[in-house]
């Protein structure tokens, strides 16, 4: 079974955070923190792989932060995963003095295609359909509490 790792989960909690409590305005990744829980050494390092790819875009400064660098509808959770991908350490033995032939032959190509199947569903999901999940699921964000006032 693949593994969902700590950096992708951080990954994607961060781009729908942004996504959801983001608007107009950049989202600062210590409000992201703050409302993940994410480890602030993890979530540097991805961020700036995410705005490296376009995923997100970043602005400096005092009123600076993360935005996400296209439509939620155009930002797939493959999209995310291959940029954590990158940054991780690949530890699948691949070359040949590992592993027999009957691994190389026939494990590690299946493994491979049910892995490239895994991606193409992942690339069916896009940020609006989890941001969509998220508020059918009843998730508060930050946003709509800001937006919400009694008389």
């Amino acid at each position: 079974m693949p593994r969902l790792s700590k950096k992708t989960m951080f990954a994607i909690e961060a781009v729908l955070d942004i996504a959801m409590n983001g608007g107009d305005a950049p989202v600062r990744s210590g409000d992201i923190t703050r409302r993940q829980n994410i480890p602030k050494r993890y979530l540097e390092q991805v961020l700036q792989h995410l705005v490296r790819e376009g995923v997100l875009a970043g602005k400096r400064g005092p009123r600076g932060g993360y935005m996400l660098g296209r439509e939620r509808r155009r930002i797939s959770l493959g999209d995310i995963i291959r940029v954590v991908r990158q940054l991780e350490v690949e530890t699948e033995p691949q070359d040949e003095t590992v592993g027999s032939a009957l691994a190389h032959m026939v494990v590690w190509p299946t493994w491979n295609r049910l892995r490239d199947e895994m991606m193409a569903r992942m690339d069916g999901i896009t940020v609006e359909d989890m941001v969509r999940d998220a508020r059918e699921r009843g998730v508060q964000t930050e946003a709509a509490q800001r937006l919400e006032f009694h008389i």
